[in-house]
């Protein structure tokens, strides 16, 4: 399972989008708003889940909103943060 994968796994049993399947979240989706519709609370879980899955530290929002756009964006942060 590659890390878009994953994440949108976890994104739909972890933050109960349960109107959606991982196949059905598109990569490049806005993550909140009109998106995923995803708010500040989910936000914060979905740093901690980021964290406790992938043993990637978000550390402020600086560095939480660009990752935070879609899974695309949080994927490659992911990658970028894992292999460094």
């Amino acid at each position: 399972m590659d890390t878009k994968e994953k994440l949108k796994k976890i994104l739909v049993e972890e933050l109960n989008l349960e109107d959606l399947t991982p196949d059905e979240i598109e990569d490049d989706a806005p993550l909140f708003g009109e998106g995923l519709g995803l708010d500040s609370l989910d936000a914060v879980e979905l740093v901690v889940l980021v964290q406790k899955h992938f043993g990637v530290e978000i550390k402020d929002m600086d560095e939480g909103r660009p990752a935070l756009q879609s899974v695309n964006t949080l994927a490659k942060f992911i990658e970028e943060k894992q292999a460094a």
